[in-house]
């Protein structure tokens, strides 16, 4: 068998190489300010790479395998690992020493000796419950990992009670109740148009199922949960089983079909969904939700048309960059208003962005900053593309604050850390990681959530590229101290 070589394309050259290490690197040198010492906790992330060249010859980055990473603060000094989640595909992979999974989500291009085994890669979102550490990706259960050594535990089905074949990367969690609360789309295979929405409560112990059919089969990547309702968006990214046969991609735009929003009472029952439609429109994450026993409000980035390339256009029209720019909106539903009356749409920023996050300990009430990265901001022409600023929110005054992180830089999603215990909303710090792209490596920045255009309250260089990823979350030295058994 040859040893491994991967295309030579821009998804695996330059930044975009596979990074293939897994690593432990002691005191991350801080190379400007200082890292607040009273920070006491663990930033967790989770990251995307192809730990062996594609089976088709090239591919996405959303099917790299899942790498969960760890930089834990503890006295102004941040320790940093990184681990692949050992799925059952990487571990197949792994013996055979070759990939044996074709197109992302299409089992219809895999390996016959793979048939059957889950295709999950975990490499979407790491988050916290009843004191366990969970990566995941929405095609599958979530995946246990060990808080302190990243080592893969298997993955959890919550004691037997998720009969949904898959759930979702991006929970959320009641301040109030400390639920979590989650769904699974494609519920009942690749391409079904069935959601299965849970709840579970502060120990972990799913209390709620109730199943829907949602409109249309699609990405439903995020959702929305306020203390009454929760909101399903189905966007008009769509998937069908035809397509997968017939070797093209999961999904595809489809600009001729509306918008749904699936508006749900809190443990409610499928016959309680209401779908409010609107026209076409794309959306991917939620900043914030909130409702006032009525009015139902929904802070997302939207677009005229899909953000990804990669996923083509039914309508054959060609990938327009000006069309795919997100702008934060707030999406508002009259729930007592019928179904045929829609939703309003109210742009609260001029700066195009995405990776949307706000202080989490007001998840599902009402809030007033949040934080996002930043791709174009009025006025300001900088060298570069991509994700380049890190932008703070208030929603208060409407004022959007920017920090510009370089030329040719790439800032991943921006986490909110709280200053302490006590400290008000939006009162701590951003960390993001930004990548150098003519350095080949990454850093790390420490914000002062409060003011993001001022400079850093520190900045921290890794020795090594830090790879292509979405979502992470932090836990205090409180919160791991409680981990289960």
């Amino acid at each position: 068998m040859p040893a491994p070589r991967f295309p030579d394309s821009p998804a695996f050259t330059g930044f975009n190489a596979p990074m293939r290490v897994e690593a432990d690197l002691m005191d991350v040198e801080c190379v400007q300010g200082e890292v607040p010492a009273h920070l006491d906790g663990t930033y967790y992330r989770v990251v995307a790479d192809h730990q062996w060249p594609p089976l088709l010859g090239d591919d996405i980055k959303f099917n790299g395998d899942g790498m969960v990473m760890s930089m834990r603060f503890r006295d102004g000094h941040v320790d940093f690992k990184s681990r692949y989640v050992r799925t059952p595909r990487f571990v197949a992979q792994a013996k055979a020493r070759r990939a044996l999974f074709g197109a992302y989500r299409n089992p219809f291009t895999d390996d016959p000796s793979v048939a059957g085994l889950r295709r999950g890669l975990a490499n979407t979102n790491v988050f916290w419950h009843a004191g366990k550490l969970y990566a995941a990706k929405e095609d599958s259960p979530p995946v246990r990992i060990d808080p302190d050594t990243l080592e893969t535990l298997g993955e959890d089905t919550f004691e037997g009670a998720l009969t949904s074949e898959t759930c979702t990367a991006h929970p959320k969690f009641d301040p109030r109740t400390g639920e979590m609360v989650f769904f699974g789309y494609a519920a009942k295979g690749e391409t079904t148009p069935d959601l299965a929405y849970y709840e579970a409560d502060a120990k972990g112990r799913i209390v709620h199922e109730t199943w829907l059919t949602a409109p249309y089969a699609s990405m439903v990547h995020d959702f929305a949960v306020t203390q009454n309702f929760v909101v399903f968006p189905v966007i008009p990214l769509v998937s069908s089983k035809e397509r997968l046969e017939a070797g093209e991609p999961h999904f595809a735009w489809d600009p001729s079909k509306d918008v749904y929003l699936g508006v749900l009472p809190r443990k409610g029952r499928a016959r309680d969904v209401r779908w409010y439609r609107a026209s076409n429109r794309f959306a991917s994450h939620i900043m914030g939700a909130w409702d006032d026993g009525r009015h139902l409000h929904v802070d997302t980035p939207v677009s005229e048309s899909s953000y990804f390339p990669f996923f083509p256009d039914l309508s054959g029209a060609p990938y327009d960059p000006d069309r795919t720019k997100g702008f934060l909106s707030r999406w508002t539903v009259d729930t007592q208003a019928p179904p045929d009356s829609g939703f309003t749409q109210t742009r609260l920023t001029d700066v195009a962005g995405e990776f949307p996050r706000m202080d989490d300990r007001f998840e599902t009430l009402p809030y007033h900053w949040g934080v996002m990265a930043a791709y174009e901001v009025p006025g300001e022409q900088r060298p570069g593309g991509g994700f380049r600023w890190v932008a703070a929110v208030d929603h208060r005054t409407g004022a959007t604050t920017t920090h510009y992180a370089g030329d040719h830089a790439s800032v991943a999603e921006p986490l909110f850390v709280p200053a302490h215990d006590d400290a008000a909303e939006g009162e701590g710090y951003v960390l993001a990681v930004v990548g150098r792209l003519t350095e080949n490596r990454s850093d790390l920045l420490i914000l002062d959530a409060r003011d993001v255009s001022a400079p850093p309250v520190a900045t921290l260089r890794f020795p090594l590229r830090i790879p292509y990823g979405l979502h992470g979350n932090w836990l205090s030295a409180a919160e791991l101290a409680h981990r289960a058994d």
